[in-house]
């Protein structure tokens, strides 16, 4: 294979270093309390963006041109140790991450136009911009990334960037609860994604997605692993995806985000952050071809997930809400479209799915005000729409479906009773065991811990 041309790797490096510059702008300004006007914040907001969008298209053009369909840059092993780990920062341009990194441009920049007015005056202006540029990062270097370890930095930085959005009005208790809540969510996936990398490098002895998935282009890769080792991979790498991306059973933290600003739901919980899961498995999809076993478990989970977020959505009350399950149930879909192996019908589906919802979550806060300006002519309100319930052949079975689509399939209590309590309890243990040996040592009471309630993340904490 040729080396590529340096003007097209100068160009890939660009599309990452225009986020990373944006990001220490805001954030090195904010640090030294040198906060950026408004303006010079939107313009910032928008030079990185375009920057870096035009930097992605030309690659893409190029990459046309030339016939190219895997431009790989390698910046080496920054640790290194013998015989199993490496981690390796490394970036991909292929007909997956290219597309993902446009989409990521293109609507960032369209909800930092919109924000930039939106957010006028507010007071977490600055903050709410730092935030953004903290997530386009993680979303490009998500987008872009060749190795488990590059990924997982994305990974890291659009999970954190997400729930301090979620908690962005904190002078309110429901927003902190509720990011706390989405973070406690996303500390399972990330602990997934992590496990998922110890095993592919005791598998295959680096992070590398070609070690584990070849280096034949996507989507014609195939997996170098045998089914077992498939399987395992990709059970941990499902689990991460669906806590990214609200599937079963971590969907209860979808609405909570509703919580944070109409441009962080449009652009995070509606277009970007929770298509991340699919696009995780849209890049490993050559392990589902080496394991019917996992496809069929993809399969499952993705229509499972579609069905209850049709049912949930078709009860709520605020448009929000309403959207986010919509959301949800189109994510669910493209889920299943990986799980059957149409990986170009699926890509289509994300990019189109998540630029429809970006548009309505905008529209949003206008769609009700036009709604109570109609109803303020009308002089009465308009009537309920009827709900899209299939007819049923008892009326109690209506009514546990009912309930259990009220209730959100009772996703968020059994993670609080089953996930998160038996975990607070363990490191309570431990604390009280600590106690007692500094007690041992001291020979006298040592200070208490901070009492921790003993049910704490319940689902009546966070509702």
């Amino acid at each position: 294979m040729s080396p590529e041309p340096p003007w097209l790797i100068l160009l890939g490096v660009v599309v990452v270093a225009a986020p990373l510059a944006l990001m220490v702008v805001l954030g090195v300004s904010s640090l030294l309390d040198r906060k950026l006007v408004e303006e010079t914040t939107a313009r910032s907001v928008q030079v990185a963006v375009v920057s870096g969008l035009l930097a992605a298209v030309v690659v893409l053009g190029s990459m046309l041109v030339l016939g190219t369909r895997h431009v790989a840059i390698d910046l080496g092993d920054w640790v290194a140790i013998p015989p199993h780990f490496r981690f390796a920062v490394k970036f991909v341009y292929d007909r997956l991450s290219v597309p993902m990194a446009i989409l990521s441009f293109t609507l960032s920049g369209t909800i930092g136009a919109f924000a930039s007015r939106y957010l006028h005056r507010e007071q977490g202006f600055n903050r709410f911009f730092v935030l953004f540029a903290l997530f386009l990062l993680g979303m490009v270097v998500t987008s872009l990334a060749g190795t488990i370890e590059t990924l997982f930095i994305g990974w890291e930085l659009v999970g954190l960037s997400s729930a301090l959005l979620v908690a962005f009005f904190q002078e309110r208790p429901a927003p902190a609860r509720n990011g706390l809540w989405v973070w406690v969510n996303y500390r399972v996936s990330d602990a997934a994604l992590l496990l998922a990398a110890v095993a592919m490098h005791h598998l295959r002895g680096h992070g590398d997605f070609d070690k584990l998935l070849g280096t034949t282009p996507w989507p014609e890769s195939h997996a170098l692993v045998s089914a077992h080792q498939a399987l395992l991979v990709g059970l941990l790498l499902l689990v991460a995806a669906a806590g990214k991306s609200a599937l079963i059973p971590f969907s209860g933290w979808l609405p909570r985000a509703m919580e944070g600003p109409t441009p962080s739901s449009a652009v995070f919980y509606g277009a970007l952050s929770v298509h991340l899961g699919a696009f995780l498995l849209l890049r490993v999809s050559p392990l589902l071809g080496a394991s019917p076993a996992l496809a069929g478990i993809v399969l499952v989970l993705g229509l499972a997930t579609a069905v209850l977020a049709y049912l949930v959505g078709s009860v709520q009350t605020d448009i929000k809400s309403v959207l986010s399950y919509a959301s949800l149930t189109q994510v669910g879909i493209i889920v299943t479209e990986i799980g059957l192996g149409l990986r170009y019908i699926a890509l289509i589906h994300l990019l189109g799915h998540a630029c429809l919802r970006t548009l309505q979550f905008l529209r949003a806060p206008t769609l009700l005000h036009d709604y109570h300006t109609l109803e303020n002519a009308i002089g009465e309100h308009l009537p309920p729409a009827k709900l899209p319930w299939i007819r049923l052949a008892t009326d109690r079975a209506a009514s546990w479906l009912y309930r259990l689509a009220l209730e959100q399939g009772y996703l968020d209590a059994i993670l609080s009773v089953y996930l998160v309590t038996p975990f607070v309890r363990a490191f309570q243990w431990c604390d009280r065991l600590e106690r007692r040996w500094t007690d041992f040592l001291s020979g006298g009471a040592s200070r208490e811990s901070d009492e921790v309630k003993p049910r704490f993340g319940t689902i009546e904490e966070f509702s």
